[in-house]
């Protein structure tokens, strides 16, 4: 039996910056997974999911795990995809398809947070710093934000540093917000990690904002980072669990009554 088919799953493709990205954790899935069918997908822009569940039943697959690759969603997977799964079911019965809960705020992204905003400090020359940011696109779901501020907390426990979270929409703190916070409390020497999967128009927008109220520097998207790799396959080992039968074959009502007198005997 052969495994189901992975398909990564981003909110967009028509920047070429994110599907750069997109289609290197697509490389590195497979690399690690070779004799397994791994896709990337895209809402709205090809290849859509749509045409990747096309192309994958007319081959003769069966099964099929997305992942999304939101990094501040937890549980909540897009409302686009879950139109698509519903789609899938109705039009290949013989399919089966399920999702995997996103990438989310892992914990073990934040040593690739640190990795990138070593190398920004490095190149912008920083010798000193008191105050930390961490920025995303969006709070996300409810269970995201609340391991996205742990995760901020944990951060700033490391670097013995104060650490603001704040995003790019306006559901919560804005980057200019959170540093003009940390500079109320005295900090003057302050850095922003960018807790973004790719290089895209929020990431551009919340970096121009962060240089523009004063940070020190700005750190790079996470990226195609082996840890997000590792994320991704363990995603969707626990999500094709569900897709196995367990079937044990119907009760020995014999063997019951043995065993059971056995017992009491």
């Amino acid at each position: 039996m052969s495994a189901p088919a992975l398909v990564l799953v981003s909110g967009t493709g028509h920047d070429p910056r994110v599907a750069q990205v997109v289609h290197s954790l697509r490389t590195g899935v497979a690399a690690l997974r070779p004799t397994m069918e791994v896709h990337a997908a895209f809402h709205g822009n090809p290849p859509t999911c749509v045409q990747v569940i096309d192309h994958l039943a007319a081959q003769g697959d069966k099964e099929i795990v997305f992942v999304p690759l939101e990094l501040n969603s937890a549980i909540q997977i897009p409302a686009a995809l879950d139109n698509v799964l519903r789609r899938s079911r109705s039009q290949y019965p013989d399919l089966r398809c399920t999702a995997a809960r996103p990438v989310g705020p892992e914990v073990s992204l934040l040593n690739v947070l640190d990795t990138r905003l070593r190398a920004a400090l490095s190149h912008a020359r920083c010798l000193e710093l008191d105050g930390l940011v961490l920025s995303s696109p969006a709070s996300g779901d409810v269970r995201g934000s609340s391991l996205l501020a742990r995760r901020a907390r944990q951060w700033a426990t490391h670097h013995r540093l104060p650490c603001v979270t704040a995003v790019t929409d306006e559901s919560g703190p804005s980057v200019a917000q959170a540093i003009l916070n940390l500079r109320s409390q005295g900090r003057r020497h302050i850095a922003v990690g960018s807790f973004f999967l790719a290089p895209d128009e929020d990431y551009l927008a919340q970096a121009e904002q962060a240089y523009h109220y004063g940070a020190v520097s700005v750190s790079e998207p996470i990226g195609a980072a082996r840890e997000v790799v590792d994320v991704i396959l363990a995603r969707y080992a626990f999500a094709a669990m569900e897709l196995l039968d367990f079937d044990f074959g119907e009760p020995d009502a014999a063997a019951d009554a043995d065993e059971m007198i056995a017992v009491t005997a």
